[in-house]
C-alpha cells in the first residue's frame, strides 16, 4: 500500500478479507483458546409478569456436567445490570416472557441447557400490559415526561385554513446482528477480571461488571475485539451478560462464556422502540405548516434502559427537514411487560421523523398538493432554528440534494411514464416518492461527546494506534487507520490498530450516535500531532531515521490524544440548546410497483444523494448508505414484530423469535436499480478532515419507499383522499390500504368540509 491509501481513498474494510474467509475472530471463537471454559445457559420464566415464589436449583446439580447455578444470593455487589438501577440481574419479579431468573454453568452448553431445564421454579402470575395502547389506558409510564415547545399554538391554529388530526402508530425492529450477544470472562491470579465482550460501550460494561462484583473499575478490564453487528443493540444490553460471565468466573475460578442462541437473543434483548403518536396539524392555503401539536408515547418495555434519551431525540427530530413555527411536541415512555427496548440505529430520530412524514403523506392529497411539492415548500431556509433553538446550518444542502436527485434520476420523465403505466394497468400501479433527511449529529448528553486515543511510534518507525471506539462492521477502524496514516504522512501498512480495551483508553463513550469517526478520529489526529510536534526539529531522510534519532534524543514517541466536541449545550428540562455539532442531509427518490390483487410490491429504482462532507473513506461510506437504507426499508416494510396479546398462557411471548417468522431484508429486497451519489462540495468545518457522520442518517432515506407505497395504493382509488398505511407496510398492509382506496368515494361527495378532519 502507498500513502495514497490515506484519508479520502476508497479502500476496502480493514477486515474484509478476514470476514469472508472466516479468519476474523469473534468473542465466541476465543473460548476455544481457553481450556476449561464453562458455558452458561439461562433459566427463563414462562410468564409475562409474575412473582417468583420458589426457586430450587438442587435438581440442576444432579445433571452430569453442571458446575454451578448462579442466583441473586451469589452476587457480592449490587444485583442490578442497568445504569438506572431498575434492572435486577437475578429478579424475583418476572417482567417479561423469557426473563432469566438464574443461570446454569456447565462443562458443555448442552449440560448447562439440561441443568437449566432441571431447575424448579414456581410463579404467581401478575396483571400484565403488552401493548402501548394498554399502557396508555392504564396510565403506565416510567421516567420523565418531556416537552419541546415553540411559538403560539393558539395563534398558529387560528391562522390555519386547513386543520387535521390523526394517530400514527408504528412497530419496533429487531437488531438481528449476525453475532448474538457474547461475553467471555476470566480471572487471573491477582483477582483481576478480564472480560471479552461483544459490546458497543466497553467502559459501561466495565462499570456494570464492577458494581455487580463489588469491585472498582480498575479491577475490571473489558476488551472488544470486534462485533458481528451491533446497530445500537449492544450499547446497553451486553452489560448483564458480561456480569453473569464475570460472576461465574469469580465463583468457579474458570473462564465462563455467555453466548446466546438466536431465539434467546430475540426473546431476552431489547429492540427499537415502537411509538404511538397523536397529532393535530394546521396548514395555510399554500401548504405551509403553521402549527403542530403532538404527543409521542414510546413503548419502553419493562425498564428504562435508554428510553428517555431515545424519546428526547425523537422529539428533536419531529421537524425532520421542515420549518414549523408553532409547535408543541410532548413525549412519555410507556412501561409494558416486554423486553426493555433500547438503542437502534437512529436512536429515536427515525421515529420522530416518521411521524411528520406520515402526516405530510396523509395530508397532501387533502390539500390538493403533490406530496413532493408539499415537502419542498416547507424546507428550512437560512436563518431559521429548530424547535429547540439550534440554528440550522447549511439548509440549502437539502434543496441542492433534492435538485440533484431530480436531475440525475430523470424524475420528470419517469413521472410521465408512471402516469401512462397506471392509466394502462388497472390492477398494477406504480408510484415515485421523494423524501428528505435532516439528522443531528452528536450525543444529546453533552458529556458523552469526548474521546481518547493512544498512539505509539516504535523505534523502527512502525505505529500502533488504539482508540475508544468499537468496530461492529461499520468500518470505524478502517477510517481510524486512514486518519493516523494521513496525519503522520505514512503509508497505511506502517500503521496497525489494536483492539479496544478499557485499560488502554479509559472512560470512553459508546460507539453510537454516528459519532465514532468524529470523536475518535479527532482524538487519534490529536495524538499523532503531538508526536509530530515533538519531532518537528529532528532531521533525517526517512521517517525511520527521524524516529530513531528522536528515540536516541530521549523524545517521547507515545501520546495520549483527546477530543471534546465544542459548541454543544443541552438543557434536558427545557428541551432547548445546541445539542448537535451539525446536521447530515440526504434525499432519496424511490419508485415502486404494487400488485392490486395481493399488495405485493417491488422497489424498481432508488436514487440517493447523501451529504457525507468530505468522505474519510468513500467505499466504506457508500456501504453505510446502502446498508442503512436497506435496513430502513426492512423496518418500514418487512420486519413485523409480534407478541402474543391474548389472555392465554402464552401472553406476552414473542411470536416472531427466529428468522423463520421474522422477515428480514435480503438480496431479493434490493432495488432493481440503486444509485448512490455523495453531495459535492460539502466540506464540514470543525470536524476531522471535513467529513460527516454516515452511520445512522441513511436509514431514514427509506421513508421514500414507504411514501411511494402509499402513493401507489392511492392510485387504485380516486384522487383527493388520504391513504392510511400501517407500519411496517407489509404486502398485507399495502393490500388493505389500496383496497380501502378502491372502495372510497371522491372527496367532493364524501368530505365537503376538510377543516378539522380527523385522519
Amino acid at each position: 500500500m502507498s500513502a495514497s491509501k490515506g484519508v479520502g481513498a476508497p479502500i476496502p474494510h480493514e477486515s474484509a478479507a478476514a470476514h469472508v474467509t472466516g479468519e476474523a475472530l469473534y468473542t465466541d471463537d476465543l473460548a476455544g483458546r481457553l481450556p476449561g471454559t464453562l458455558h452458561a445457559h439461562p433459566v427463563q420464566a414462562p410468564h409475562v409478569h409474575a412473582r417468583v415464589t420458589r426457586l430450587d436449583v438442587a435438581p440442576a446439580y444432579a445433571v452430569a456436567g453442571v458446575v454451578q447455578v448462579l442466583t441473586g444470593s451469589d452476587v457480592p455487589g449490587v444485583n442490578d445490570a442497568g445504569t438506572k438501577h431498575d434492572e435486577p440481574l437475578f429478579p424475583d419479579e418476572v417482567m417479561f416472557h423469557g426473563h432469566a431468573v438464574a443461570w446454569v454453568l456447565g462443562e458443555t452448553l448442552e449440560a448447562a441447557r439440561l441443568g437449566a431445564a432441571a431447575v424448579e421454579a414456581d410463579y404467581r402470575p401478575l396483571p400484565s400490559l403488552v401493548t402501548v395502547r394498554e399502557a396508555i389506558e392504564a396510565d403506565s409510564f416510567q421516567g420523565t415526561a418531556l416537552c419541546s415547545e415553540r411559538g403560539d399554538l393558539v395563534a398558529g391554529f387560528g391562522a390555519a385554513t386547513h386543520v387535521y388530526t390523526g394517530v400514527t402508530e408504528f412497530a419496533g425492529q429487531e437488531h438481528f446482528y449476525l453475532e448474538t450477544h457474547a461475553s467471555l470472562a476470566q480471572v487471573d491470579e491477582a483477582g483481576q477480571v478480564f472480560v471479552q465482550s461483544s459490546t458497543q460501550h466497553p467502559t459501561e460494561t466495565q462499570e456494570i461488571v464492577a458494581h455487580v462484583l463489588g469491585l472498582h473499575s480498575h479491577e475490571v478490564t473489558v476488551q472488544c475485539l470486534r462485533m458481528g453487528g451491533g446497530f445500537g443493540g449492544k450499547e446497553m444490553q451486553p452489560h448483564g451478560f458480561a456480569a453473569v460471565a464475570a460472576l461465574g468466573a469469580r465463583l468457579t475460578g474458570r473462564p465462563v462464556l455467555v453466548r446466546l442462541t438466536r431465539a434467546q437473543d430475540m426473546t431476552m434483548t431489547g429492540k427499537r422502540h415502537g411509538f404511538h403518536a397523536s397529532w393535530r396539524i394546521g396548514f395555510d392555503d399554500e401548504g405551509r405548516i403553521l402549527a403542530l401539536d403532538t404527543t409521542l408515547t414510546a413503548d419502553g418495555g419493562w425498564s428504562l434502559d435508554l428510553s428517555e434519551p431515545v424519546l428526547s431525540r425523537a422529539l428533536c427530530h419531529i421537524d425532520n427537514a421542515y420549518w414549523i413555527p408553532n409547535v408543541r411536541a410532548a413525549g412519555r415512555v410507556a412501561r409494558t411487560h416486554k423486553t426493555s427496548q433500547t438503542a437502534f440505529r437512529g436512536f429515536g430520530g427515525p421515529q420522530g421523523m416518521l411521524v411528520i412524514e406520515d402526516i405530510l403523506g396523509r395530508c397532501a392529497p387533502l390539500l390538493g398538493i403533490d406530496p413532493g411539492e408539499l415537502r419542498r415548500a416547507n424546507f428550512y431556509v437560512e436563518g431559521q432554528e429548530t424547535p429547540y433553538g439550534q440554528p440550522v446550518r447549511h439548509p440549502e444542502r437539502l434543496a441542492l440534494a433534492w435538485d440533484q436527485v431530480e436531475a440525475s434520476g430523470g424524475l420528470a420523465a419517469r413521472r410521465e411514464e408512471i402516469e401512462a403505466f397506471n392509466a394502462a394497468h388497472p390492477h398494477r400501479k406504480r408510484a415515485l416518492a421523494v423524501t428528505p433527511v435532516k439528522f443531528g449529529i452528536s450525543f444529546n448528553f453533552t458529556a458523552f461527546n469526548q474521546a481518547g486515543a493512544l498512539v505509539h511510534v516504535y523505534k523502527d518507525g512502525s505505529v500502533l494506534i488504539n482508540h475508544g471506539g468499537t468496530e461492529m462492521g461499520q468500518g470505524l477502524h478502517t477510517k481510524m487507520l486512514q486518519v493516523a496514516a494521513t496525519t503522520l504522512g505514512l503509508p497505511l501498512e506502517k500503521v496497525r490498530l489494536a483492539p479496544t480495551r478499557t485499560d488502554k483508553v479509559p472512560n470512553t463513550s459508546a460507539t453510537a450516535a454516528s459519532s465514532g469517526a468524529d470523536l475518535n478520529g479527532a482524538a487519534i489526529k490529536n495524538a499523532c500531532e503531538q508526536i509530530l510536534e515533538r519531532i518537528a526539529g529532528i532531521q533525517g531522510e526517512t521517517w525511520e531515521e527521524r524516529v530513531r534519532t528522536a528515540y536516541l534524543s530521549r523524545i517521547q514517541l507515545s501520546a495520549a490524544g483527546f477530543y471534546r466536541t465544542e459548541g454543544l449545550s443541552w438543557d434536558a428540562a427545557t428541551m432547548s440548546g445546541h445539542p448537535f455539532k451539525y446536521f447530515a442531509y440526504g434525499v432519496a427518490a424511490s419508485e415502486v410497483e404494487v400488485d392490486g390483487f395481493t399488495g405485493a410490491y417491488v422497489v424498481r429504482r432508488v436514487d440517493i444523494v447523501h451529504d457525507v462532507g468530505d468522505s474519510l473513506s468513500p467505499l466504506v461510506d457508500r456501504g453505510q448508505v446502502e446498508g442503512g437504507f436497506l435496513q430502513g426499508v426492512g423496518w418500514l416494510t418487512l420486519e413485523d414484530l409480534r407478541w402474543d396479546e391474548g389472555d392465554g398462557p402464552g401472553r406476552g411471548r414473542l411470536l416472531t423469535n427466529a428468522a423463520s417468522t421474522y422477515k428480514l431484508p435480503s438480496l431479493s429486497e434490493l432495488p432493481e436499480v440503486l444509485n448512490v451519489d455523495f453531495l459535492p462540495e460539502a466540506t464540514e468545518s470543525g470536524v476531522v478532515h471535513g467529513s460527516k457522520a454516515v452511520g445512522e442518517p441513511p436509514l431514514m432515506l427509506a421513508f421514500s419507499v414507504r411514501e411511494a407505497l402509499r402513493e401507489a395504493a392511492a392510485a387504485f382509488g380516486p384522487e383527493g383522499r388520504a391513504v392510511e398505511l400501517a407500519s411496517p407496510a407489509t404486502p398485507e398492509a399495502v393490500y388493505w390500504a389500496l383496497d380501502a382506496a378502491r372502495r372510497t368515494m371522491t372527496i367532493a361527495d364524501d368530505l365537503p368540509d376538510l377543516a378539522g378532519t380527523p385522519l
